[in-house]
């Protein structure tokens, strides 16, 4: 089998940031998939699943609902790796295209109180799985850490 895109990246140089994963062209349209690392791979311990599904309900709403922005999402969810999660947009995009609504985002996420949106047995195939305070916690690192001091080594995959 050929490899995929994403296996070829090199993930001991891997650093925490917003990366284009890969662009897809579909007739006319393109679609942007975007790589929102949080952990370093191989390097930090990954998030738990109850963080990782919180972030995803929490996002995956908050995208949805942006007035500027809810057009152009096409998927948001986590990594099998658990180390971040996929952010496909409609067009054909660079890193930076994502940087305003992913930090956006992940304030949201990391201020959020309340309900979490569709943790219940109707809405979710595993809704006890969640954790906000741990889900608050990674995005407010995520913001502090990578998202307010955003450089070219977080923008662009290693060489």
């Amino acid at each position: 089998m050929k490899e995929i895109a994403s296996f070829t990246v090199n993930h001991l140089k891997l650093l925490r940031g917003i990366y284009v994963s890969r662009k897809d062209q579909c007739g006319d349209a393109w679609l942007t998939t975007f790589d929102l690392r949080l952990k370093e791979p191989n390097r930090e311990p990954v998030m738990n699943t109850a963080e990782l599904h919180t972030i995803e309900h929490i996002g995956a709403t908050f995208l949805r609902n942006d007035p500027e922005m809810k057009d152009e999402i096409v998927y948001f969810g986590p990594m099998g790796c658990r180390t971040g999660c996929y952010l496909i947009m409609k067009g054909n995009l660079e890193s930076t295209d994502a940087v305003d609504l992913v930090t956006r985002m992940f304030r949201f996420i990391e201020n959020y109180e309340g309900v979490i949106p569709g943790a219940s047995a109707e809405h979710c195939g595993n809704h006890l799985d969640m954790n906000l305070p741990m889900a608050r916690y990674e995005a407010h690192k995520y913001v502090t850490e990578i998202l307010d001091h955003l450089t070219d080594e977080n923008l662009n995959y290693p060489e």
